[in-house]
């Protein structure tokens, strides 16, 4: 199934894992960092189309790249004073 993302639309946590073909751990992971961000309604999330847009735009993945790599840097200065 290849459905486009709406914007302006409103995904449950099922759909949302179906669009980015992830697990459900990974859904619930990612509602627990605060990576993707969502209304609780009830006991239900409900996650707005821009957020999911958000998540796999090239922004996000750089600004993990660059996090990992300032984090790698630390620690290789940290472990060379050893």
């Amino acid at each position: 199934m290849n459905e486009e993302i709406k914007p302006n639309a409103i995904y449950t946590t099922g759909e949302t894992e179906t669009l980015l073909k992830v697990s459900n751990s990974t859904i619930k992971r990612l509602l627990k960092g605060g990576i993707l961000r969502a209304n609780k309604v009830g006991k239900q999330y409900r996650i707005l189309g821009k957020e999911v847009l958000r998540l796999v735009s090239p922004e996000v993945e750089k600004k993990a790249i660059n996090s990992y790599l300032n984090l790698k840097k630390k620690a290789v200065s940290k472990i060379s004073k050893w």
